[in-house]
């Protein structure tokens, strides 16, 4: 198949890499706002460049792949859909919740596939999790805890449009807790606080956040986050049942040092980043992608399972802001 490449960053880069590697992907057609990098970029995966989005829907792409800044989300989904071109689109829909759920609408008017990049959804112990639970291993559950430590702080002008911690960091976790568990959230109180840099209070932020969160079967979740987390990069899950309990990301490179005496665990290097953390899963998440452009699937991730994260992010930063636990028909519109 011909696929489209919108957004060359970071994660538009790493995703052409993955891209250009899937047997499946004919030709890759590649664009970014700055000419310099759609030229590089294209270069150097053998790709065809495109001047502007535009031209890259024009030139005959069966899917689209979004990367590009979060502003332009909202209106290249929509261009894609009206195109009738199914659209892998990062995180988040839309800057504000509002605008996401518009965008939602338009989607599921026009009946085109729309894919959202929660990655751990294809990571295989997350994978194994939600099977436990499912098969009631572990029978119900009452206790879920769920973390997300990043390495050190992003930049100061990435903070100050992210939206807020639990809309950036936290939202990862949400979805997954929805994803693992099948249930949903009901009611949030979140706290946080600032003790590292001063940019993130100047942006009416926090670096370190906590939440519990109550599941509508009475499971009680335990979400938290950090900014400051030197070891490296660590994203875990444990889930607690009357039958069993499991963990996610206890294994060799998990950041984090015992100090029992004579402990060995964790023996190996410790994960610095996103891309060695879910390397596999990225791959698998964009495998799946291809599935959803030729009609074999549904998608894994849609606009409403991604909303519905976004809710919950949207009732934490009220709860933080109020000081208090908040329901979700409260922030929901």
């Amino acid at each position: 198949m011909r696929l489209g490449l919108i957004g060359l960053g970071r994660i538009g880069a790493f995703h052409a890499r993955t891209l250009a590697d899937l047997p499946v992907v004919d030709s890759l057609v590649v664009n970014d706002a700055v000419a310099a990098v759609t030229a590089e970029v294209a270069g150097r995966f053998g790709a065809e460049p495109a001047e502007t989005p535009a031209a890259l829907l024009a030139a005959g792409v069966d899917g689209v792949v979004v990367a590009a800044a979060t502003d332009a989300h909202p209106s290249l989904i929509l261009a894609a859909v009206d195109a009738g071109v199914p659209v892998f689109c990062e995180k988040p829909i839309a800057r504000t919740i509002q605008d996401g759920v518009a965008v939602g609408r338009r989607v599921e008017a026009a009946g085109v596939g729309v894919q959202i990049g929660y990655q751990r959804r294809f990571d295989a112990a997350f994978l194994a999790a939600r099977s436990a639970v499912a098969g009631g291993e572990l029978g119900w559950l009452h206790t879920v805890r769920s973390t997300t430590l990043d390495p050190a702080p992003p930049p100061a002008a990435y903070v100050a449009v992210s939206g807020g911690i639990f809309r950036d960091c936290s939202v990862h976790d949400f979805d997954i807790i929805r994803w693992v568990t099948g249930r949903e959230v009901v009611e949030v109180y979140a706290t946080g606080s600032n003790r590292g840099d001063a940019l993130f209070a100047q942006a009416g932020d926090v670096d370190t956040a906590a939440a519990v969160l109550t599941l509508d079967d009475g499971t009680l979740v335990l979400v938290s986050n950090s900014r400051y987390n030197p070891r490296g990069y660590d994203v875990r899950l444990e889930l607690h049942g009357s039958k069993d309990s499991i963990a996610v990301g206890l294994e060799d490179h998990l950041p984090l040092r015992s100090v029992e005496p004579g402990a060995g665990f964790p023996a190996g290097k410790p994960h610095q980043s996103f891309v060695d953390r879910f390397l596999p899963a990225y791959r698998a998440e964009l495998e799946a992608f291809t599935d959803v452009v030729a009609g074999r699937r549904p998608s894994p991730c849609t606009v409403a399972d991604a909303l519905e994260a976004g809710w919950i992010a949207e009732a934490c930063t009220t709860s933080l802001r109020l000081h208090r636990p908040v329901r979700m028909e409260e922030v929901r519109t």
